[in-house]
């Protein structure tokens, strides 16, 4: 069982973040249960066996609506360590389900809450998506090569690092507070806090003069030739990382390149765009996997940029068991690793929503009250 093993969870469902934190949560060992929406339809075409933010943990479709699916959820969060969910500010006020509402119920209940913008502020009503957030808080900008567009970065920065991991950790935080309190809190989430907080040290850096606001100029955005990408024989590519010293000279002895060519002070910006030609035209003289064999073992700091198709498959992944797969579907694993307590995956995706009679059987409720909810359309 997981470190979290024992702690139990009530995950009102929502989208992106949200799940994605319970997910984390679920494979660390706690028992998560999801209330989602009785018929609520999906993405066309994406079958449940592949929503793998679902995973994990088990789910119940409830009408949040009905007054004995609302008596059966605040029966459960009374149970319950902590509480999550991802809705507009005021809504699960709205429900009954707000932190005065469960607090009330569960003095010690943790009630975390995940949305963009956060609980106030002259945006927080307002509709937004990660690349909303993200462009709010410096991040968006710096993401892009120079002289063109800011890159979104997938929904990486927003809803997953600045929004369900800052859950997830402040949920777990408050837990171990409450420990020692005996008291509950409400953990406010917000994108645009977590999306900031992962920015400090490019802030601090930007303060000192040592990062600018023109993109794609910088020691880690691709300013520096020997931080980036390059194209290959075959199309594909490679990526460099080689800030220190001896990565870098270890780099020029496999591109065999004449030392005299290049500027003397790799550090000089007006000598960039002469190291860059040269390190592209040097990798388009062989195929990415060709690159691969001459880069091993020579410490360059060096890797192939992979597909999602690709990256289960290389070497390095497999013998990590980095990815698994669960009813045919391959996907991540379980992070981080624990040497004693270990995470798994205890339901696939595609089971969720099956155990409905299980999990309220194991909350305490017997097989006549779970008939009456079944029959009052309070359970899907």
């Amino acid at each position: 069982m997981g470190p979290l093993a024992g702690i139990r969870i009530v995950e009102l469902g929502g989208i992106g973040p949200g799940p994605f934190a319970s997910m984390l949560f679920a494979e660390m060992g706690a028992d998560v249960v999801r209330i989602g929406r009785p018929g609520a339809e999906g993405i066309k075409g994406f079958d449940k066996r592949y929503q793998l933010l679902n995973r994990g943990r088990r789910t119940i479709a409830m009408d949040l609506k009905n007054p004995r699916a609302l008596e059966t959820v605040k029966r459960m969060i009374a149970q319950a360590d902590a509480v999550t969910e991802g809705f507009r500010p005021g809504v699960a006020e709205r429900l009954g389900l707000g932190p005065d509402d469960c607090l009330k119920l569960n003095p010690k209940i943790v009630y975390g809450r995940i949305t963009g913008w956060g609980q106030e502020g002259p945006l927080a009503a307002e509709p937004g998506h990660d690349i909303n957030y993200i462009a709010l808080t410096g991040a968006l900008h710096a993401i892009g090569s120079k002289d063109g567009p800011p890159v979104p970065p997938l929904n990486l920065v927003g809803d997953f690092g600045g929004g369900a991991m800052y859950l997830a950790f402040g949920i777990v935080c408050a837990l171990l507070e409450a420990r020692s309190s005996g008291k509950g809190q409400v953990v406010d989430a917000a994108m645009v806090d977590g999306a900031s907080s992962l920015m400090t040290m490019m802030y601090g850096m930007h303060a000192a003069g040592l990062w600018t606001d023109d993109r794609g100029s910088n020691r880690l955005d691709s300013g520096t030739p020997w931080y980036d990408v390059y194209e290959t024989s075959d199309g594909k590519w490679i990526s460099i990382g080689c800030n220190e010293p001896q990565f870098y000279e270890a780099l020029l002895n496999r591109l065999g390149v004449d030392r005299t060519t290049l500027p003397a002070d790799r550090h000089d910006r007006k000598g960039w765009p002469a190291i860059r030609a040269c390190f592209t035209r040097k990798f388009r003289e062989k195929t990415r996997d060709q690159w691969c064999e001459t880069m091993a073992g020579c410490e360059v700091c060096f890797a192939p940029v992979l597909s999602m198709a690709e990256a289960p498959q290389h070497p390095h992944m497999k013998a990590r068991g980095t990815f698994v797969e669960l009813d045919g579907v391959v996907q991540p694993a379980p992070a981080p690793r624990f040497s004693r307590t270990k995470p798994e995956i205890r339901h696939s995706a595609g089971s969720a929503g099956q155990q409905s009679d299980d999990v309220l059987g194991d909350w305490g409720f017997g097989a006549a009250e779970i008939s009456q909810l079944r029959a009052c359309g309070a359970v899907g």
